[in-house]
C-alpha cells in the first residue's frame, strides 16, 4: 500500500467514523453476509497466546423483547423505586439499533496466562475492527454499556459463565442523521518519547 492509499485509508475510515447512537441506527442493517465478514474482521484482533478471550452474541429483533425485561430488571435490581416510567424507558432501550450485539470478554485463568487487560485490549480490537468493516459498507455504529451490564439480569439472561464480563453493547445501521464530527485530540497530547520531559 503507498503512503498515499494508506492516508486516503486512514481518512475515509478512521478518522470519519465516530460514534452514533442506537437511536439513530435504524434499518437495514447489515446483512447475513455482511455480517459474516465484520465476525471476520474480528477475528483479525491481536489474539496474545490465542485464546480467543471474548465472543460477540446476536440479539435478533424477535429477541429484542427479552432483553428489555433483562433491561427493566437490570434497573429495579439497582433502584428498586424505579418508577413505571423509568422501567419503561429502560425496556425502550432494548429496541434500538437495527443490528445489535452484546461483547463479552472471558478473563478467567488460562493457560497461558494472558493478563486480563490483553485479553480486554483485544476484546476492544475485535471490536474496533467491526466498527470499521460496517463504516467500509456504509453503515454507522456506536457502543452502549451503563451500570446494568454487571447487573445478575445480564448475567442470568445471557449465560455468562464464570470469569466471563459483559462489557457493552454494539450496535450496526443505517445513520439516520449525523452528528459534527467530533474533533480529536492532538497526538502531542497522548505521546512521549523516553527520556525526553
Amino acid at each position: 500500500m503507498s503512503e498515499d492509499d494508506a492516508l486516503a485509508f486512514t481518512e475515509s475510515l478512521i478518522h470519519l467514523r465516530q460514534h452514533v447512537s442506537p437511536k439513530r441506527l435504524e434499518a437495514p442493517g447489515p446483512n447475513e453476509r455482511q455480517l459474516g465478514l465484520i465476525f471476520e474482521a474480528a477475528a483479525a484482533a491481536p489474539d496474545h497466546g490465542l485464546l480467543v478471550p471474548w465472543r460477540f452474541v446476536l440479539i435478533p429483533t424477535d429477541r429484542r423483547a427479552t432483553l428489555g425485561q433483562m433491561f427493566a430488571d437490570a434497573l429495579l435490581e439497582r433502584d428498586a423505586t424505579a418508577s413505571a416510567e423509568q422501567v419503561g424507558d429502560a425496556r425502550a432501550k432494548a429496541l434500538r439499533g437495527a443490528v445489535l450485539l452484546l461483547c463479552v470478554a472471558d478473563l478467567a485463568a488460562r493457560e497461558p496466562d494472558t493478563p486480563a487487560h490483553e485479553r480486554l485490549v483485544s476484546l476492544g480490537c475485535a471490536i474496533q475492527n467491526m466498527m470499521l468493516t460496517a463504516q467500509a459498507m456504509g453503515f454507522g455504529a456506536g457502543l452502549s454499556s451503563g451500570q446494568g451490564m454487571a447487573s445478575q439480569a445480564l448475567r442470568r439472561g445471557f449465560g455468562l459463565r464464570e470469569g466471563e464480563i459483559a462489557v457493552c453493547f454494539v450496535s450496526f445501521g443505517t445513520v439516520t442523521s449525523a452528528r459534527p464530527r467530533r474533533e480529536r485530540p492532538a497526538p502531542e497530547r497522548f505521546v512521549t518519547t523516553l527520556g525526553r520531559s
